[in-house]
């Protein structure tokens, strides 16, 4: 069963996230969710990443938010079941960085 991070949880996976993934770009809590925009060389590669993806997120049963326009992909994180973060959060977004 997935359960709800508290605050203190969700600040030390966040930290831990943005520290392992270190980018121009970084993981940012907005309210009970995690957003990150991520930058392509074209919208093939977005495409394609969005594709590899969807994948893991069948995979995992967890489906993110996420907006693509031309070579930038808008993602939004939340685990709609728990009203909040869950662990299912930053295991979605370790795949989306490890992909990128």
């Amino acid at each position: 069963m997935t359960t709800k991070l508290d605050e203190s949880q969700v600040k030390e996976a966040l930290n831990k996230l943005n520290e392992t993934f270190s980018s121009d770009e970084q993981w940012r809590l907005d309210g009970d969710k995690i957003t990150k925009t991520f930058k392509f060389k074209s919208f093939i590669r977005a495409f394609g990443w969005m594709s590899q993806i969807a994948i893991w997120a069948e995979k995992l049963n967890h489906h993110p938010e996420w907006f693509n326009v031309y070579n930038k992909v808008e993602v939004t994180l939340t685990t709609h079941d728990v009203d909040g973060l869950s662990d299912l959060d930053f295991t979605m977004a370790e795949k989306m960085e490890k992909f990128k």
